[in-house]
Protein backbone atom coordinates (compact mmCIF):
# COMPACT_ATOMS: atom_id res chain seq x y z
CA UNK A 1 0.00 0.00 0.00
CA UNK A 2 1.58 3.41 -1.14
CA UNK A 3 2.57 5.53 1.88
CA UNK A 4 2.93 9.41 0.98
CA UNK A 5 5.01 11.18 3.67
CA UNK A 6 3.49 14.88 4.03
CA UNK A 7 6.18 17.37 2.23
CA UNK A 8 8.58 18.58 5.28
CA UNK A 9 8.80 22.74 5.86
CA UNK A 10 12.28 22.83 4.90
CA UNK A 11 14.72 25.52 4.30
CA UNK A 12 15.57 27.01 1.38
CA UNK A 13 17.98 25.98 -1.22
CA UNK A 14 21.39 26.24 -0.66
CA UNK A 15 23.95 27.76 -3.32
CA UNK A 16 25.64 25.62 -5.51
CA UNK A 17 29.04 26.97 -4.65
CA UNK A 18 28.63 24.67 -1.43
CA UNK A 19 27.74 21.24 -3.20
CA UNK A 20 30.37 18.89 -4.42
CA UNK A 21 30.85 19.40 -7.72
CA UNK A 22 29.86 17.14 -10.70
CA UNK A 23 33.92 16.72 -11.69
CA UNK A 24 35.25 16.52 -8.26
CA UNK A 25 35.45 12.81 -6.76
CA UNK A 26 34.17 11.17 -9.76
CA UNK A 27 34.98 7.82 -11.00
CA UNK A 28 35.22 6.79 -14.71
CA UNK A 29 32.97 5.40 -16.26
CA UNK A 30 32.26 3.36 -19.68
CA UNK A 31 29.16 3.87 -22.46
CA UNK A 32 27.00 2.31 -20.03
CA UNK A 33 28.19 1.98 -16.09
CA UNK A 34 31.34 1.73 -14.49
CA UNK A 35 32.56 -1.91 -13.24
CA UNK A 36 31.37 -1.99 -9.24
CA UNK A 37 33.60 -2.16 -6.44
CA UNK A 38 31.04 -3.31 -4.15
CA UNK A 39 28.20 -5.43 -3.56
CA UNK A 40 25.25 -5.76 -1.44
CA UNK A 41 25.69 -9.63 0.12
CA UNK A 42 22.48 -11.52 0.31
CA UNK A 43 19.71 -8.90 -1.08
CA UNK A 44 16.46 -8.42 -0.17
CA UNK A 45 12.90 -10.41 -0.55
CA UNK A 46 10.36 -8.47 -2.72
CA UNK A 47 8.02 -8.25 -0.12
CA UNK A 48 10.21 -6.97 2.35
CA UNK A 49 11.40 -3.96 0.27
CA UNK A 50 10.37 -0.61 1.03
CA UNK A 51 11.73 2.31 -1.65
CA UNK A 52 11.71 5.85 -0.31
CA UNK A 53 12.46 8.60 -2.56
CA UNK A 54 13.40 11.85 -1.56
CA UNK A 55 12.45 14.50 -4.14
CA UNK A 56 13.71 18.42 -4.77
CA UNK A 57 10.03 19.31 -6.07
CA UNK A 58 6.73 18.83 -6.56
CA UNK A 59 5.09 15.05 -8.00
CA UNK A 60 2.94 17.27 -10.16
CA UNK A 61 5.40 19.51 -11.41
CA UNK A 62 5.02 18.98 -15.02
CA UNK A 63 9.05 17.73 -15.43
CA UNK A 64 11.91 16.86 -13.67
CA UNK A 65 10.01 15.29 -10.75
CA UNK A 66 7.34 13.85 -12.23
CA UNK A 67 9.66 11.92 -14.25
CA UNK A 68 11.20 10.40 -11.51
CA UNK A 69 7.77 9.86 -9.67
CA UNK A 70 7.18 7.99 -12.80
CA UNK A 71 9.94 5.46 -11.84
CA UNK A 72 8.10 5.36 -8.35
CA UNK A 73 4.24 4.37 -9.64
CA UNK A 74 6.93 1.61 -12.30
CA UNK A 75 8.06 0.05 -9.23
CA UNK A 76 4.51 0.30 -7.17
CA UNK A 77 3.20 -1.41 -10.76
CA UNK A 78 5.03 -4.26 -9.65
CA UNK A 79 4.10 -4.65 -6.30
CA UNK A 80 7.00 -3.04 -4.57
CA UNK A 81 5.88 -0.76 -1.48
CA UNK A 82 7.62 2.78 -2.05
CA UNK A 83 7.10 6.08 0.53
CA UNK A 84 8.14 9.73 -0.77
CA UNK A 85 8.94 13.22 0.31
CA UNK A 86 8.11 15.98 -2.05
CA UNK A 87 9.59 19.76 -1.90
CA UNK A 88 13.25 18.93 0.12
CA UNK A 89 15.56 21.78 0.23
CA UNK A 90 19.18 20.98 -0.66
CA UNK A 91 20.65 21.37 2.39
CA UNK A 92 21.93 19.20 5.41
CA UNK A 93 19.09 19.78 8.09
CA UNK A 94 16.51 18.80 5.27
CA UNK A 95 18.06 16.01 3.58
CA UNK A 96 19.10 14.47 6.45
CA UNK A 97 15.88 15.00 8.01
CA UNK A 98 13.64 13.26 5.19
CA UNK A 99 16.56 10.21 4.91
CA UNK A 100 15.79 9.78 8.68
CA UNK A 101 11.96 9.91 8.56
CA UNK A 102 11.74 7.27 5.32
CA UNK A 103 13.64 4.99 7.00
CA UNK A 104 11.73 4.83 10.57
CA UNK A 105 9.13 4.53 8.19
CA UNK A 106 10.54 1.26 6.89
CA UNK A 107 12.40 2.40 4.40
CA UNK A 108 15.72 0.18 2.78
CA UNK A 109 16.14 1.02 -0.06
CA UNK A 110 16.72 5.49 -0.63
CA UNK A 111 16.88 7.46 -3.60
CA UNK A 112 17.69 11.18 -3.53
CA UNK A 113 17.01 12.72 -6.61
CA UNK A 114 19.07 16.42 -6.71
CA UNK A 115 22.21 17.35 -7.52
CA UNK A 116 22.65 18.97 -4.06
CA UNK A 117 21.62 16.24 -2.18
CA UNK A 118 24.60 14.29 -2.79
CA UNK A 119 27.06 14.69 0.22
CA UNK A 120 23.91 14.59 2.41
CA UNK A 121 23.07 10.90 0.87
CA UNK A 122 26.87 9.83 1.05
CA UNK A 123 26.90 10.84 5.04
CA UNK A 124 23.54 9.27 5.52
CA UNK A 125 24.66 6.05 3.92
CA UNK A 126 27.79 5.92 5.71
CA UNK A 127 25.73 5.95 9.20
CA UNK A 128 23.10 3.69 7.19
CA UNK A 129 25.48 0.02 5.89
CA UNK A 130 22.65 -1.84 5.84
CA UNK A 131 20.44 0.66 3.64
CA UNK A 132 20.53 0.95 -0.52
CA UNK A 133 21.20 4.31 -1.16
CA UNK A 134 20.74 6.08 -4.42
CA UNK A 135 22.13 9.67 -5.27
CA UNK A 136 20.65 11.12 -9.44
CA UNK A 137 22.80 13.34 -11.40
CA UNK A 138 26.25 13.14 -9.25
CA UNK A 139 29.32 11.63 -9.66
CA UNK A 140 30.20 9.81 -6.67
CA UNK A 141 29.41 6.24 -5.55
CA UNK A 142 30.31 4.22 -2.23
CA UNK A 143 30.28 1.15 -0.77
CA UNK A 144 26.50 1.23 -0.49
CA UNK A 145 25.48 3.95 -2.30
CA UNK A 146 25.19 4.32 -6.07
CA UNK A 147 25.07 7.42 -8.46
CA UNK A 148 22.56 7.50 -11.61
CA UNK A 149 22.35 9.85 -14.47
CA UNK A 150 21.02 10.05 -18.00
CA UNK A 151 23.32 11.13 -21.65
CA UNK A 152 20.58 12.81 -22.02
CA UNK A 153 22.87 15.31 -24.00
CA UNK A 154 22.48 12.91 -27.06
CA UNK A 155 18.55 13.85 -26.73
CA UNK A 156 19.69 17.43 -26.57
CA UNK A 157 21.65 17.65 -29.65
CA UNK A 158 18.90 16.17 -31.18
CA UNK A 159 16.51 18.88 -29.74
CA UNK A 160 18.72 21.22 -31.41
CA UNK A 161 18.57 20.23 -34.75
CA UNK A 162 14.83 20.98 -34.59
CA UNK A 163 15.38 24.39 -33.14
CA UNK A 164 17.84 25.22 -35.33
CA UNK A 165 15.82 24.31 -38.57
CA UNK A 166 12.69 26.37 -36.49
CA UNK A 167 14.47 29.36 -36.28
CA UNK A 168 13.58 32.17 -38.19
CA UNK A 169 15.39 35.20 -36.18
CA UNK A 170 18.87 32.72 -35.95
CA UNK A 171 18.16 33.75 -32.01
CA UNK A 172 17.49 30.66 -29.71
CA UNK A 173 17.05 31.24 -25.63
CA UNK A 174 17.94 28.83 -23.09
CA UNK A 175 17.09 29.08 -19.85
CA UNK A 176 19.18 27.71 -17.46
CA UNK A 177 19.17 26.82 -13.89
CA UNK A 178 23.00 26.73 -12.86
CA UNK A 179 26.35 26.83 -14.81
CA UNK A 180 28.10 23.95 -13.52
CA UNK A 181 29.22 20.86 -15.53
CA UNK A 182 25.50 18.87 -16.16
CA UNK A 183 23.26 21.56 -17.60
CA UNK A 184 26.29 23.10 -19.23
CA UNK A 185 27.34 19.97 -21.40
CA UNK A 186 23.73 20.33 -22.06
CA UNK A 187 23.30 23.57 -23.75
CA UNK A 188 26.80 22.63 -25.24
CA UNK A 189 25.08 19.58 -26.98
CA UNK A 190 22.27 21.67 -27.82
CA UNK A 191 23.97 24.10 -29.77
CA UNK A 192 26.05 21.96 -31.37
CA UNK A 193 22.91 20.16 -32.93
CA UNK A 194 21.88 23.92 -33.87
CA UNK A 195 24.96 24.30 -35.49
CA UNK A 196 24.79 21.01 -37.56
CA UNK A 197 21.57 22.37 -39.43
CA UNK A 198 22.11 26.16 -39.24
CA UNK A 199 25.87 27.17 -38.72
CA UNK A 200 24.39 31.11 -38.71
CA UNK A 201 22.35 30.97 -35.28
CA UNK A 202 23.19 31.67 -31.76
CA UNK A 203 22.07 30.06 -28.30
CA UNK A 204 21.92 33.04 -25.79
CA UNK A 205 21.61 31.46 -22.09
CA UNK A 206 20.09 33.06 -19.13
CA UNK A 207 20.89 31.48 -15.66
CA UNK A 208 18.02 32.00 -13.16
CA UNK A 209 20.11 30.18 -9.84
CA UNK A 210 17.05 28.10 -9.36
CA UNK A 211 15.72 24.07 -10.58
CA UNK A 212 12.58 25.81 -9.84
CA UNK A 213 10.53 29.01 -9.80
CA UNK A 214 8.07 29.53 -12.66
CA UNK A 215 8.25 33.55 -11.86
CA UNK A 216 12.21 33.37 -11.96
CA UNK A 217 11.87 30.91 -15.20
CA UNK A 218 9.25 32.91 -17.12
CA UNK A 219 11.02 36.01 -16.51
CA UNK A 220 14.22 34.65 -17.87
CA UNK A 221 12.43 33.59 -20.73
CA UNK A 222 11.00 36.87 -21.53
CA UNK A 223 14.25 38.46 -21.29
CA UNK A 224 15.23 36.65 -24.03
CA UNK A 225 12.20 36.68 -26.31
CA UNK A 226 12.55 40.02 -26.03
CA UNK A 227 16.04 40.20 -27.75
CA UNK A 228 14.02 38.63 -30.64
CA UNK A 229 14.84 34.85 -29.88
CA UNK A 230 12.23 32.53 -31.52
CA UNK A 231 12.46 29.35 -30.14
CA UNK A 232 13.42 28.37 -26.26
CA UNK A 233 15.00 25.77 -24.85
CA UNK A 234 15.57 24.61 -21.05
CA UNK A 235 16.90 23.37 -18.37
CA UNK A 236 14.75 23.76 -15.69
CA UNK A 237 12.14 22.30 -13.56
CA UNK A 238 8.62 23.88 -14.96
CA UNK A 239 6.66 24.68 -18.12
CA UNK A 240 6.89 28.32 -17.20
CA UNK A 241 9.20 28.66 -20.41
CA UNK A 242 7.07 26.94 -22.98
CA UNK A 243 4.46 29.00 -21.39
CA UNK A 244 6.32 32.11 -22.05
CA UNK A 245 6.92 31.45 -25.44
CA UNK A 246 3.63 30.53 -26.67
CA UNK A 247 2.48 33.98 -24.82
CA UNK A 248 5.40 35.69 -27.36
CA UNK A 249 4.19 34.07 -30.44
CA UNK A 250 7.42 31.86 -29.71
CA UNK A 251 8.07 28.22 -30.03
CA UNK A 252 9.87 25.91 -27.24
CA UNK A 253 11.50 22.78 -26.78
CA UNK A 254 10.96 21.09 -23.35
CA UNK A 255 12.96 18.83 -20.65
CA UNK A 256 12.27 16.25 -18.74
CA UNK A 257 8.58 15.16 -19.98
CA UNK A 258 6.44 15.18 -22.64
CA UNK A 259 4.72 18.85 -22.27
CA UNK A 260 2.97 19.63 -25.24
CA UNK A 261 -0.73 20.57 -23.16
CA UNK A 262 1.36 22.81 -21.17
CA UNK A 263 1.82 25.46 -24.58
CA UNK A 264 0.32 23.68 -27.85
CA UNK A 265 0.88 26.36 -29.98
CA UNK A 266 4.30 26.42 -29.36
CA UNK A 267 5.78 23.08 -28.08
CA UNK A 268 7.87 21.12 -30.73
CA UNK A 269 9.54 18.18 -28.88
CA UNK A 270 11.79 17.54 -26.05
CA UNK A 271 14.47 16.00 -24.45
CA UNK A 272 13.09 12.99 -22.24
CA UNK A 273 14.50 11.39 -19.07
CA UNK A 274 13.43 7.49 -18.54
CA UNK A 275 14.19 7.07 -14.81
CA UNK A 276 11.98 4.18 -14.28
CA UNK A 277 14.73 2.21 -16.77
CA UNK A 278 16.94 2.68 -13.82
CA UNK A 279 14.82 2.05 -10.96
CA UNK A 280 13.15 -1.18 -11.85
CA UNK A 281 16.53 -2.52 -12.60
CA UNK A 282 18.24 -1.41 -9.64
CA UNK A 283 15.36 -2.79 -7.54
CA UNK A 284 15.39 -5.93 -9.24
CA UNK A 285 19.11 -6.41 -8.89
CA UNK A 286 18.63 -5.87 -5.18
CA UNK A 287 16.51 -8.51 -5.39
CA UNK A 288 18.21 -10.73 -7.11
CA UNK A 289 21.44 -10.30 -4.85
CA UNK A 290 23.24 -8.64 -7.82
CA UNK A 291 23.86 -5.40 -6.80
CA UNK A 292 26.74 -3.28 -7.15
CA UNK A 293 27.45 0.24 -6.09
CA UNK A 294 28.66 2.19 -9.60
CA UNK A 295 28.23 5.17 -11.29
CA UNK A 296 25.74 4.49 -13.90
CA UNK A 297 25.85 7.28 -17.19
CA UNK A 298 23.39 5.96 -19.83
CA UNK A 299 21.81 7.43 -22.90
CA UNK A 300 19.76 6.53 -26.45
CA UNK A 301 21.15 3.21 -26.56
CA UNK A 302 19.57 2.14 -23.78
CA UNK A 303 16.65 3.81 -23.09
CA UNK A 304 17.39 5.88 -20.40
CA UNK A 305 17.41 8.95 -22.62
CA UNK A 306 15.27 10.16 -25.71
CA UNK A 307 13.64 12.78 -27.62
CA UNK A 308 9.58 13.28 -27.46
CA UNK A 309 7.61 12.84 -30.53
CA UNK A 310 8.06 15.99 -32.69
CA UNK A 311 4.96 18.02 -32.73
CA UNK A 312 3.24 18.93 -36.37
CA UNK A 313 4.73 22.64 -35.28
CA UNK A 314 8.51 21.37 -36.64
CA UNK A 315 9.75 22.98 -39.78
CA UNK A 316 9.29 20.18 -42.83
CA UNK A 317 12.02 17.68 -42.92
CA UNK A 318 12.95 17.86 -39.19
CA UNK A 319 11.85 14.25 -38.24
CA UNK A 320 14.64 13.02 -41.30
CA UNK A 321 17.10 15.32 -39.89
CA UNK A 322 16.35 13.87 -36.59
CA UNK A 323 16.24 10.53 -37.26
CA UNK A 324 19.54 10.42 -39.53
CA UNK A 325 21.44 11.78 -36.26
CA UNK A 326 19.80 9.62 -33.92
CA UNK A 327 21.51 7.02 -36.22
CA UNK A 328 24.61 8.09 -36.25
CA UNK A 329 24.99 8.07 -32.53
CA UNK A 330 23.83 4.97 -32.03
CA UNK A 331 26.18 3.23 -34.60
CA UNK A 332 28.99 5.98 -33.55
CA UNK A 333 29.59 7.60 -36.55
CA UNK A 334 28.26 10.83 -34.98
CA UNK A 335 30.54 11.53 -32.13
CA UNK A 336 28.72 14.67 -30.70
CA UNK A 337 31.87 16.24 -28.63
CA UNK A 338 34.38 15.55 -31.86
CA UNK A 339 36.69 18.29 -32.84
CA UNK A 340 37.41 20.93 -33.45
CA UNK A 341 35.43 22.65 -31.51
CA UNK A 342 36.22 26.15 -30.12
CA UNK A 343 34.89 27.58 -27.09
CA UNK A 344 33.09 31.09 -27.50
CA UNK A 345 36.48 33.10 -26.64
CA UNK A 346 38.36 31.83 -30.00
CA UNK A 347 39.84 28.52 -28.08
CA UNK A 348 40.30 25.62 -29.02
CA UNK A 349 38.55 23.07 -26.68
CA UNK A 350 38.80 19.93 -28.81
CA UNK A 351 41.97 19.32 -31.95
CA UNK A 352 40.10 18.54 -34.89
CA UNK A 353 39.80 14.23 -35.33
CA UNK A 354 39.90 14.44 -31.35
CA UNK A 355 37.21 12.92 -28.94
CA UNK A 356 36.37 14.29 -25.84
CA UNK A 357 36.20 11.79 -22.81
CA UNK A 358 33.22 10.84 -21.01
CA UNK A 359 34.63 13.29 -17.42
CA UNK A 360 35.98 15.79 -19.33
CA UNK A 361 32.29 16.26 -20.96
CA UNK A 362 31.01 15.25 -17.37
CA UNK A 363 32.68 18.20 -15.98
CA UNK A 364 32.38 20.61 -18.83
CA UNK A 365 32.74 24.84 -17.61
CA UNK A 366 33.28 26.68 -21.18
CA UNK A 367 30.60 26.93 -23.90
CA UNK A 368 31.16 26.18 -27.76
CA UNK A 369 31.06 28.80 -29.92
CA UNK A 370 27.55 29.83 -31.03
CA UNK A 371 26.82 30.26 -27.42
CA UNK A 372 26.03 33.22 -26.28
CA UNK A 373 26.86 34.01 -22.68
CA UNK A 374 29.53 33.11 -19.66
CA UNK A 375 29.40 29.56 -18.23
CA UNK A 376 31.80 30.94 -15.44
Amino acid sequence: MKKRIIALVLSSLMLLATACGPNNNTTSTTESSSAAESTQAEGIAKEDIMVGFVYIGDINDGGYTQAHDAGRLALEAEGITCAYVENVAEDQTAVTSAIENLISEGCNVIYTNSFGYGPYTKEMAAKYPEVYFGHATGGEYTDNMTTYMGKVYEARYLSGIVAGMKTKTNKIGYVAAYNFGEVIRGINAFALGVKSVNPDATVEVAFTSTWYDPAIEKQAAQTLLNKGCDVMAQHQDSTATQKAAEEAGAFAIGYNKSTPDAAPNAYLTAPLFHWEKFYTSDVAAIIDGTWKAQFVWDGLSTGMVSLDDLTDLCEEGTQAKVDAAKAGILDGSLVIFKGEIKDNEGNVKVKEGETMEDMDIWGMDWFVDNVIGSAK
